[in-house]
This record gives structure tokens, C-alpha cells and sequence, in this order.
């Protein structure tokens, strides 16, 4: 864990922060947010976990969560509605100092689009500084899968999405501000911040406020 002086010398030299979303920009894990809604919470919570230790492949995970999920696009947009996540505390006023410095902000997730947009569009973020998974459906809104071409789908795919950004905007210095094993995949070429738990995460946006 840097100190907090490094930590606001690291933030002010970026060009460009990442941040994973999942019980870091928000507190809630948002596939099991969505499995809640579906009623398999129990079974979709131990798979996660399995998943957030780097036990098995994220992508193998990913489609045994959702092949037991099978959520709906009515029941999407019933958790975007009814079940808004929460920000964790302090991040609201990091991104817009962030933003004042004209430091570029993404959200870099391994969940689904649809929920990282309403997170981004909270923080008065761009939908196009947004890389997560895509559920797709039938025409009717049956669930039908996910788009398997997109970079996050995979271990190693948040890596990917950095080396893209770094090559597409020509990035000096990008932070990433991870939490689970997974994301030990993008450090480097991105410059890691790890935070274990909400309170740590909470002093060091206060202090940089």
C-alpha cells in the first residue's frame, strides 16, 4: 500500500485512471445484484468469489454465472431502475477533481455495459470511457447470451483494454485502481493502486479531496 502523499502524486502525474467497478466504484458486485433480482443469489455469490480469487477462468466463470441467471432484458432494466448501486463514498468528488485536471477517467469491468453506464453517467462520465460485457437477447428479451468478442470477457482482458488506450491515446503514465486478483493482469502496463477493503478506499479518496 503506497502512502498517501504517493497517492496524490501518482494521481496528479496521470494522465489517464482506470477503475474497476465491481465493490470498488460501487459497493454492490453487480451480477449478483442481478442474480438477486432473478432469485439465484445464493448459488451466483460462491461462484463470484471462486471467480474474484482467480481460482477459475473469468470467462468460464462468467458463463456458468449467467447460464444459471438467464436474465431478461425486462429484468435488467428492473435492476437499473428499482435496485440503484451505491457509490462508494468519496468517489463522486475523486473522479470530478480528476476531471478538473483533465485527467481522463474510464471504468474498466468485467460486469455488463448497461449497469457501468448508469455508474459512469452518475459520475458524469463519457459511455464511451466504458469497457464491460454485453448481454445480448432475443427479440422478445429472452436471454440469448454474451458477446464473447468483447476484450472483458476473458482473463487477461482488462490488460488488453489498457494497452489499448495507452496505444489509442498515447498515455504516459495510467493508473489503474484494482481490488481482486484479476486484475493483477493490467500492472503493467497500467501503474496499480490496490485497495482490499471499503474503509481503506474511503480514507485515501478522502485525503485526496
Amino acid at each position: 500500500m503506497v502512502s498517501h502523499s504517493e497517492l496524490r502524486k501518482l494521481f496528479y502525474s496521470a494522465d489517464a485512471v482506470c477503475f474497476d467497478v465491481d465493490s470498488m466504484v460501487i459497493k454492490e458486485e453487480g451480477i449478483d445484484e442481478l442474480a438477486n433480482v432473478c432469485v439465484v443469489e445464493d448459488a451466483v455469490s460462491e461462484m463470484t468469489c471462486r471467480a474474484m480469487s482467480g481460482a477459475v477462468l473469468f470467462k468460464a466463470a462468467l458463463a456458468e454465472r449467467l447460464a444459471l441467471i438467464r436474465p431478461s432484458r425486462e429484468q435488467v432494466q428492473r435492476l437499473i431502475a428499482e435496485h440503484l448501486p451505491h457509490l462508494t463514498p468519496g468517489i463522486r468528488g475523486l473522479v470530478s477533481r480528476l476531471q478538473e485536471q483533465n485527467v481522463q477517467v474510464f471504468l474498466i469491468s468485467g460486469g455488463f455495459r448497461s449497469i457501468v453506464e448508469h455508474v459512469t453517467s452518475k459520475l458524469n462520465g463519457p459511455s464511451t470511457n466504458v469497457f464491460a460485457n454485453r448481454l445480448k437477447f432475443y427479440f422478445n428479451g429472452e436471454y440469448t447470451g454474451f458477446d464473447e468478442m468483447q476484450p472483458t470477457v476473458e482473463s487477461g482482458g482488462k490488460g488488453k483494454v489498457i494497452k489499448l488506450l495507452k496505444e489509442k491515446f498515447h498515455f504516459k503514465k495510467l493508473v489503474m485502481i484494482r481490488d481482486g486478483a484479476t486484475d493483477m493482469e493490467v500492472c503493467p502496463p497500467a501503474v496499480c493502486i490496490k485497495h482490499t477493503n471499503f474503509f481503506q478506499l474511503y480514507f485515501c479518496f478522502r485525503q485526496l479531496l
